[in-house]
């Protein structure tokens, strides 16, 4: 009965309008959509939808901060970002609890992205003040050459469903530090976490219009026409490719600044000399993390012919104990996938996997009963060209494909039109670094499972996106550099 009272005083703290210019309001139509539990099915709260009418009344509510706010000094806009962190650390388990009732990852799994979502918020109150430009004499030393960093303006933030908070403090950290204003797209599957956060950045001092938040059913329909408006001068999208590639092309209507963090199909590499035992380990981090719903997702395990059967058997006895439940139970280790149409694409991944010849070691199909779960699967004897190989699964299933040398293993790893991460599980110092250098990719674990970091450049190559979150390189995406020729001062 506890948990359920912490529920509904939770969800009863939750903003359920539009932000728009420091005030919570209604949408300008009076409509309305729920917000779903997905190990459920049961309504959580019905939120306002966004039009494009309220999206226009946000741009213009960023617009017009934009100067003030960029005037900010960087310690005051560091300082409200440091004060944002404390309060969401100080409000851990609510944001975890939210998260959990939303997306329906496991509270342990929320607790910790609470920890690294907040990172963004600490890391980038202190690089605030670090955006550096030079002074300089030219090469002829008939002139003075002053760079410096600037705001590139009002912003667009669009954040996907599966990590509802870092994915907003990740966009909306290094803009505050960098003086622009924002409108914040959430996802429709999962909006509650970025409404509290943005009550959240209220609290922290954030001034009007600096921050505006538009939930919305229709993404297309709301955020087309700011993406046409020349005033926008900012687009980071975090989604799929198909989606970034409209948007895109979209942008280039007005040569829009983008960022792009899209798909992912990361490949796994399991050396015959890896430590199976790690390796292990950190197949269960990069799969099952988030029930692989995560970009970051191992994808494709790659691995030697010499261990692939041994691997096989101890992932398979690591992945059986996970418990499958409501993430709110505590024995939960295994989430529900986001909705139907998510769980019915991976089994559909799966069948056509089972029909060219794969074998289901564990799992294999959905759980029944209320939600969307699906049962942690791993499948042997696959052949290069199966669906799953090259589609990203977002799903607990791990499809393992073997290899005889190091050629072969890059050459199926960069058989892909993605390149966002990679992870390989080796003792070779050496080998370990020449797949870094052979590896078509952004990142790579190198015998790690996971690799996101708040002082890490996240991003990848390829159909993977464009630019860096996090990192010194996250602010940069958020300045522009302006150059000042001066006469020479020495000539009268």
């Amino acid at each position: 009965m506890t948990a359920v009272l912490t529920e509904t005083t939770l969800l009863k703290s939750v903003p359920t309008g539009l932000l728009i210019d420091g005030q919570w309001r209604p949408a300008a139509s009076g409509k309305t959509f729920d917000v779903e539990d997905p190990a459920t099915g049961t309504v959580l709260l019905s939120i306002a939808d966004a039009s494009a009418a309220d999206a226009a009344q946000a741009l213009d509510a960023a617009v017009k901060a934009q100067a003030s706010w960029a005037a900010t000094p960087a310690r005051e806009r560091g300082e409200i970002l440091r004060k944002a962190f404390q309060l969401v650390t100080e409000r851990a388990e609510d944001f975890a609890l939210l998260m959990t009732l939303e997306m329906g990852k496991p509270l342990s799994e929320a607790r910790g992205e609470v920890a690294y979502g907040a990172e963004f918020l600490r890391w980038f109150s202190e690089e605030a003040v670090r955006s550096y430009g030079r002074y300089s004499v030219s090469p002829d030393g008939k002139s003075r050459l002053l760079v410096q960093k600037k705001p590139v303006g009002p912003c667009l933030l669009i954040t996907p469903w599966n990590f509802p908070l870092a994915m907003a403090t990740r966009k909306v950290a290094p803009a505050v530090a960098a003086g622009c204003t924002m409108v914040l797209k959430p996802a429709k599957l999962t909006p509650l976490t970025s409404m509290l956060f943005a009550a959240v950045m209220q609290e922290a001092g954030l001034p009007q219009g600096v921050l505006n938040l538009i939930p919305s059913t229709s993404a297309g329909a709301t955020t087309a026409p700011l993406i046409r408006d020349p005033r926008l001068r900012k687009l980071s999208f975090t989604g799929s490719t198909e989606v970034g590639r409209r948007l895109l092309a979209d942008a280039s209507e007005t040569v829009l600044r983008t960022s792009m963090e899209l798909g992912g199909n990361a490949p796994f590499i399991v050396f015959e000399d890896a430590d199976l035992d790690a390796a292990v380990n950190g197949a269960m981090q990069a799969k099952l993390r988030n029930m692989g719903e995560a970009c970051t997702a191992a994808n494709r395990f790659i691995v030697h012919e010499a261990v692939a059967e041994e691997f096989a058997e101890k992932f398979a006895a690591k992945m059986s104990l996970m418990t499958i439940a409501r993430g709110t139970e505590e024995d939960s280790k295994v989430g529900p996938l986001i909705d139907a149409k998510s769980r019915d694409k991976v089994h559909e991944l799966v069948t056509d996997a089972l029909d060219a010849g794969a074998t289901a070691v564990l799992g294999g199909a959905a759980v029944d009963g209320p939600g969307y779960f699906y049962q942690p699967t791993i499948l042997t004897g696959l052949t290069e060209g199966v669906r799953i190989l090259s589609e990203e699964i977002f799903g607990p299933v791990a499809p393992i494909i073997t290899f005889t040398h190091e050629d072969q293993a890059v050459r199926l790893a960069n058989s892909t039109e993605y390149g966002l991460v990679a992870y390989v599980f080796t003792k070779d110092l050496n080998r370990g670094l020449r797949m870094g250098e052979r590896l078509e990719t952004g990142m790579l674990g190198l015998n790690a499972g996971v690799v996101s970091n708040a002082a890490a450049p996240f991003g990848g190559v390829k159909q993977s996106g464009l630019g860096r979150e996090g990192g010194v390189e996250g602010i940069d995406e958020y300045l522009y550099t302006q150059y000042v020729g001066i006469a020479d001062p020495s000539v009268d």
